[in-house]
C-alpha cells in the first residue's frame, strides 16, 4: 500500500515540475531557444507575488492575477528589445544573453529581497488533503497537478483552434514565408515568450505556496524544468506533463529507499530515458 501512496504523491510532484517546464517547452517549441534564465524568473514571479500580497493584503492567488500581466508585459518587452536580437542559427548568443539575465537576476533578487528564505501562506490549504480510501492526497499538490493538466490542454488548444496558434507554428516553420504573408515573427515570438511568461507566474504561485524560496534557488528549477522537456521530448507539450512525472516519482521512491537519494534518483530516470530514447519519449517539432 505505501508504494501506491509513493507512485501517487510522484505523479502529483511531476504537476510542478511540469509547470516548470511548460514555459520553457513553449518558446523552445516556437523559437528553439534554450532560456537558461527560466528558473530564475520562476523565482522572480513568486517574489512578486509575495511583494503584491505583502503590499495590497490579497492572498496568493488574487496577487497572482495581478503578477500575471506585469510578467507578460516583462516577457514581451525582454524578447522584443532583448532576445530577438540575438535569435538566429547560432545558439550561443541566446544562451550568453540569458545567462548573464540569470546572473542579474540573482544578484538583484538576493540586494532587494536578501537571502532569507520565504513562503507564499494559504492558510489551511497547505495542510488540507482528501481521502480517497486507498491514499490520501494533499489538496494543494493535487490542485497542482490539475492546474498543470489545464495548462497544457488551453496551450494545446491555442496551438491548434486559433489564429494566434497557427501563427505560433508558421513563423516556427518558416519566419521568412510568415513574414511575407503579413506576420510579424519578431512581434509572435514576443507574444509567446509574453505567454510563457504567464504560466511561470502559475509556477510560481505553485511553488511559494508549497516549499520555501530564495533568490538562489531558480538553478534548480530550471534544472527540473530542462529534465521534463528533454524526457518528454522537445517541443511536446503533453510529454512535458509526462516528463515532469516520471521526474517526480523517480523523486519520491529515492526518497522511499533513502532520503539522500531523492533528487540523484530523479538524475538517474533522465539518464536511463536518454539511453533507451534519445530524442525523448515523445519528440515533436511543436506540439
Amino acid at each position: 500500500m505505501i508504494w501506491i501512496d509513493v507512485l501517487v504523491q510522484g505523479i502529483l510532484l511531476g504537476g510542478l515540475y511540469a509547470l516548470f517546464a511548460a514555459g520553457l517547452s513553449l518558446v523552445f517549441g516556437i523559437m528553439r531557444l534554450v532560456n537558461l534564465a527560466h528558473g530564475d524568473l520562476i523565482v522572480f514571479a513568486a517574489f512578486a507575488i509575495l511583494l503584491i500580497t505583502g503590499t495590497l493584503g490579497l492572498n496568493p492567488f488574487l496577487a497572482a492575477l495581478l503578477a500575471a500581466p506585469l510578467m507578460f508585459a516583462a516577457g514581451w518587452t525582454l524578447q522584443r528589445f532583448v532576445l530577438n536580437r540575438v535569435l538566429g542559427k547560432d545558439i550561443l548568443p541566446p544562451l550568453l544573453v540569458t545567462f548573464g539575465l540569470s546572473v542579474a537576476l540573482q544578484n538583484g533578487m538576493l540586494e532587494i529581497f536578501s537571502a532569507d528564505s520565504q513562503r507564499l501562506s494559504v492558510g489551511r490549504l497547505e495542510s488540507a488533503s482528501i481521502d480517497l480510501g486507498v491514499v490520501t492526497v494533499g489538496t494543494l499538490p493535487l490542485l497542482t497537478f490539475a492546474s498543470a493538466v489545464g495548462v497544457i490542454f488551453v496551450l494545446n488548444r491555442i496551438f491548434y483552434t486559433t489564429a494566434l496558434g497557427r501563427a505560433f507554428r508558421a513563423v516556427s516553420d518558416d519566419p521568412t514565408t510568415a513574414s511575407l504573408m503579413g506576420l510579424n515573427p519578431k512581434s509572435i515570438f514576443a507574444i509567446a515568450t509574453g505567454l510563457a511568461m504567464v504560466i511561470v507566474t502559475l509556477a510560481a504561485l505553485y511553488l511559494g505556496m508549497r516549499s520555501n524560496f530564495d533568490p538562489s534557488i531558480g538553478p534548480a528549477r530550471l534544472l527540473y524544468a530542462f529534465q521534463a522537456v528533454i524526457i518528454g521530448g522537445l517541443g511536446s507539450l503533453w510529454g512535458t506533463l509526462a516528463g515532469g512525472a516520471i521526474i517526480g516519482v523517480a523523486q519520491t521512491f529515492g526518497a522511499q529507499i533513502n532520503p539522500e537519494w531523492q533528487i540523484l534518483a530523479g538524475h538517474i530516470a533522465f539518464l536511463v530515458v536518454l539511453l533507451i530514447r534519445p530524442r525523448g519519449l515523445f519528440p515533436r517539432a511543436v506540439d
